[in-house]
């Protein structure tokens, strides 16, 4: 069985209490059991995980490459949080790894703040995931079992 990983970046771990008009009431450990469902309907096994630091989520990057050149992981959707605006260690990992990645952003970016149009994650990832909240981490999931197909 393949692994679908979910790298959460800086701030996610705030969810459920961070401007819920923008992200919802759900924690990052309801995303956590959504996410568990998604990859069981999907056939995956899920690493499901956050780090407020980007190195960290750089390392990971790295690590889920070695992961997908040995054949045990489907890919990788990422909510790089403020760190897909700023960002491009995360690109060049990315794009470093040859890891299929979905860009995953729970609110609609395109409808905010000018400074979160732009992405350094999107040139390097295989599909982009905006707007759906929180649910928009299981349509990802769905979207990589349809890559693997």
């Amino acid at each position: 069985m393949k692994t679908a990983l979910i790298l959460n970046g800086p701030n996610l771990n705030l969810l459920g209490t961070r401007e819920p008009q923008v992200y919802g009431d759900k924690t990052l450990a309801d995303v956590e059991v959504l996410c568990q469902q998604a990859c069981a309907t999907h056939g995956f096994a899920l690493d499901f995980r956050q780090s407020n630091h980007e190195g960290v989520l750089v390392d990971w990057l790295h690590e889920a490459g070695r992961a997908y050149a040995s054949g045990s992981l489907a890919g990788v959707i990422l909510n790089a949080g403020a760190y897909t605006h700023t960002s491009i260690a995360l690109h060049d990992a990315i794009k470093g790894t040859g890891i299929p990645l979905v860009e995953l952003h729970i609110s609609n970016v395109h409808a905010r703040e000018a400074f979160r149009h732009h992405s350094y994650i999107s040139p390097a990832a295989k599909a982009v995931m905006a707007g759906f909240g929180v649910n928009g981490y299981a349509l990802a999931i769905a979207g990589l079992a349809g890559l693997q197909a």
